[in-house]
């Protein structure tokens, strides 16, 4: 199921005009229904886009010419009647590269247009021990190692999207809170463009929930469920939610900080300087300091291990049946339930997916999780809203950033104009 984002408007609410305009939307028309198939004869997508066979010839000499899509061969429809030659995505030359800047890791997900990995990789990165700028150049030397893996590849990258786990001013890429990383206000978008400098890929900066909750619809677990919640299992939890088939951000872009709802007002205090928020109770950290206080987030001296490695150690003790790990994860899991029975009596979602850690151990987590939601969910168990786990891993948020970069594409495949063809 492919992301469909709202489409802009001129002011007044006027839909835009003038041919240059109506050539763009039908461009963007056309990868959009090829997109969602293998392939389609030009007749195929005249009768789905409602245009003329013509326009559509036209249309399609332009996306050939920018090689965006492809022939694909010959469909015989029928025992007689003429051949249709068929197309399909291509854009192998076109990179889409998204990214990832967590309390504990730095994540890479480098694609083409017609859906290519080109680049895989996370990277252990310890932001809490980390000033901003240090965080911002070691996020752009990893950028920049990514653009030159992905010309090696033959795309040239188009854009970059940047996940953070905060409040993201998503207009002008400024990041406006992200309390685990210490970032106030920082103008992510415009620092990380200065240091890949000659490279010239506009780069946009987003929250993390929201992008990986557009890969879960997409491609994830719960594809094309038109109504879910996804939730980060990271240090901090953040939501992005999916409602009607659509990214929910709110008035300002700041819907999603699921994880500072209060649930505790005699509770610890949080990285947002306030008491009691749900990411103190199930975020990583709390589920660490429960489960191995002597590895701590936070403690001196102790290196931060990528998050797999930590979590991988609770699901040996796990599996041998360690006690204070068994009761650090069952307290988890029914803090998760009650947070996601408030989620889900505010969205009415079909599904809740859980990402990050709460998916590697799923099958501690959920049956706590599950029977609080159960219990607390005020609507009728016809409802069926239930907890499922991602099958996405740590890579998610970087996965949707992707994602995002090749909307923009499908969106407006002339934006590739302005960006250095290589050579056939």
């Amino acid at each position: 199921m492919a992301y469909r984002p709202s489409r802009s408007r001129a002011p007044g609410g006027a839909a835009p005009t003038g041919p240059a305009t109506l050539r763009r939307a039908n461009l963007s028309l056309v990868l959009r229904e090829l997109r969602d198939h293998t392939s389609l004869s030009r007749a195929e997508i005249a009768q789905a886009t409602g245009l003329h066979r013509a326009t559509v010839s036209n249309l399609m000499a332009e996306l050939l010419e920018r090689r965006l899509v492809r022939e694909v061969g010959v469909e015989h429809v029928g025992a007689i009647g003429r051949p249709r030659r068929a197309v399909a995505l291509h854009g192998a030359h076109v990179g889409a590269l998204g990214m990832e800047i967590n309390v504990d890791y730095i994540a890479v997900h480098g694609t083409d247009l017609s859906g290519r990995s080109l680049v895989e990789r996370r990277l252990v990165h310890d932001a809490m021990g980390s000033d901003p700028d240090s965080a911002v150049r070691r996020l752009g030397l990893v950028a920049k190692e990514a653009v030159e893996a992905m010309r090696r590849a033959g795309a040239v990258p188009s854009g970059i999207v940047v996940a953070v786990p905060g409040l993201v001013d998503v207009t002008r890429g400024v990041v406006t809170l992200a309390p685990n990383l210490h970032w106030r206000n920082l103008p992510l978008a415009e620092q990380l463009s200065s240091i890949l400098g000659r490279r010239r890929v506009p780069v946009r900066v987003d929250n993390d929930a929201n992008l990986a909750a557009l890969a879960e619809y997409t491609s994830g677990v719960a594809a094309g469920t038109p109504h879910l919640v996804y939730l980060t299992g990271e240090v901090g939890v953040g939501g992005g939610i999916i409602s009607g088939g659509e990214l929910l951000r709110g008035a300002d872009g700041f819907s999603g900080e699921v994880g500072h709802l209060r649930v505790d007002p005699n509770g610890d205090r949080c990285g947002c300087g306030r008491i009691g928020c749900w990411e103190t109770k199930v975020g990583l950290a709390a589920l660490v300091r429960a489960a191995m206080p002597e590895q701590a987030y936070g403690l001196p001296g102790m290196p931060v291990p990528d998050p797999d490695e930590r979590v991988a150690e609770i699901a040996r003790g796990l599996a041998s049946g360690d006690r204070r790990m068994m009761t650090a994860v069952a307290q988890v899991g029914e803090w998760l339930g009650l947070g996601g029975s408030i989620l889900a009596n505010l969205f009415n979602p079909r599904v809740i997916v859980i990402g990050g850690y709460f998916a590697s151990l799923a099958e501690w987590l959920l049956p706590h999780a599950q029977d609080q939601l159960r219990r607390l969910v005020v609507a009728d168990p016809a409802a069926q809203c239930r907890f499922v786990a991602s099958t996405l891993g740590f890579g998610a948020a970087s996965r949707g950033a992707a994602s995002m970069v090749v909307n923009h594409i499908i969106d407006d495949p002339t934006i590739l104009d302005s960006l250095p063809r290589p050579a056939p």
